[in-house]
Parts: structure tokens; sequence; C-alpha cells
């Protein structure tokens, strides 16, 4: 380090594969998103997170990929206990005993079609944090709330309730309006948003010292992700539909890098 200045951590491109993947295409889509990493400098990080069925699989493509490899493995959840008797649940133990290294907690659609709760994601965070995980907590705003006027003080009390005391993960803003939809804030408001959300986390965990990633989710493309990474705060981004397709996961990936401006990705995978 010089002038003592904390080296940037690497920029998170996650793809949250959602439902999706049978073997033969989960395989298929893993290898192709692993020979096109190796060309991506070392200030990006891609995690894929594929459905439980699929950890195994994916987990030996990212191994024989090699230790240089800038591919992670991560699940969508978690259960907040690390065993008993909880019929169709996966602990983070059994998620860390896979090689699952992150995992994505809070998602909005959690949140809304299993009623997640705030505590109830805390509680997940923790399990993750003790079976060394580094949790993903999603949060953000519906369209009502946005509305309303309400965004602030949905986030703040998100942040505030999901969170642990010690968090050290990530944090992945996800207006939830956004997601699907094929638009996302004008760079001005979430550029704004982002400048909130360091403040919510610094007031939440007590430190100037922040070294807690936001990422962005919600309609995240190839053509959008320049636009999204000029904001030279961001930490990364979280992808759903784009990071079922190789080629539009890793343009996103070098769109992340701070080196590669103007450089494609060679090989099949070039913009």
């Amino acid at each position: 380090m010089q002038g003592g200045k904390v080296p940037p951590l690497p920029r998170l491109v996650v793809g949250n594969w959602k439902m999706h993947g049978l073997r033969e295409q989960s395989t298929r889509l893993a290898r192709a998103v692993a020979e096109g990493a190796q060309s991506l400098p070392d200030d990006v990080r891609l995690v894929l997170c594929p459905p439980f069925t699929q950890l195994s699989s994916v987990h030996g493509i990212i191994n024989a990929a090699g230790p240089e490899t800038p591919v992670c493995l991560g699940a969508q959840d978690c259960h907040m206990t690390s065993s008993g008797a909880h019929t169709g649940d996966i602990s983070a133990e059994m998620l860390a005993d896979l090689g699952v290294r992150y995992v994505i907690l809070g998602h909005s659609e959690r949140r809304q079609a299993h009623g997640e709760t705030d505590a109830l994601i805390r509680q997940k965070v923790e399990a993750a944090e003790a079976a060394g995980l580094v949790p993903i907590v999603c949060i953000g705003e519906t369209m009502q709330e946005r509305l309303e006027g309400r965004t602030t003080t949905v986030l703040a009390t998100q942040v505030e309730g999901s969170l642990t005391d010690g968090f050290s993960g990530v944090l992945a803003y996800e207006p939830v309006w956004a997601i699907g939809s094929g638009t996302v804030p004008p760079i001005d408001e979430l550029e704004r948003t982002l400048s909130l959300l360091h403040g919510l986390l610094q007031s939440r965990l007590k430190t100037d010292d922040i070294r807690v990633p936001i990422l962005y989710g919600g309609s995240v493309t190839p053509a959008q992700a320049p636009t999204i990474f000029s904001i030279g705060s961001l930490g990364g981004v979280l992808v759903g539909s784009a990071s079922l397709e190789a080629e539009r996961f890793l343009r996103i990936a070098e769109a992340a890098s701070f080196r590669l401006t103007s450089q494609p990705l060679s090989g099949p995978y070039r913009s």
C-alpha cells in the first residue's frame, strides 16, 4: 500500500441464475464463463449462483479452471440454522461444504414470495457469516414506495434490520421496480442512492472505514453496464437474466474492469 491507502477491492459481477438450468445447460454455461473469464484482469471477480441442484457440478468446473480463476461459486439462499427438522431447506454449512463462497440473501423475490422479513434475513446473515460465507444482502424499494417518496425510509429500515452489527459482506441495491423491467434508474439518481447507502452503512456499522461493497442490480445488460460502471464507487453488479448467456455476462464483466476501458475480450466473447 502506498500513502496508507487501502487497495481497491475487485469489482464483483454476480450472476443470479434463479430457477434456471438443468445439468447440461448449467455445465455448458459455467464452462463458457470460466473459459472467457481467463481474459479478465484481477480487478474483476465473477460469482456464479446456480440453483442448489447445480452447485456441485458448477463447483467442479470452477475448480478445473485452476486457482487463478476469477470465478467463484455462490448460492441463492440459506437457512438460518445449521441443521435440524427443516424439510427442503439448505444450511450455510452445507453450502460451504460444497465449495460455496458467497450467498445471496434477502432478494426481493424471496421477501415478496416467501414473506421474508428483515429480522429473518439478519438471522440468515448470521448463519452465513458463522459458516465462513460472504453474504450478499439485497435491499430495494418498490415502485409504490418510490412514488410515495419513501425510498430513503425503506432502505434505512432494511439496512438497519437486515445487517449484523459487524457485517463485512456485500450490500446489493436492487430497486424492485427495475428488476426485469429493462430500465435502470437515471445515473444521477443512482449516484445519490449509493451515497445515501454509504452513509447508512457508516451509521449502522459505526465506522468510517467502510469496506462493504455496494452492488447495483435490476435489469443489468451489456448495453447499460458501461453507464452503470461509470460510477467509480460502485462495487459491482448483481445480474439476472443476462447471466444466463456467457457472452452477455462476460461483456458486463469487461465493463466492470477499470483496466479494460476499450479493449474487447479475446476469443468468442469479444464485444
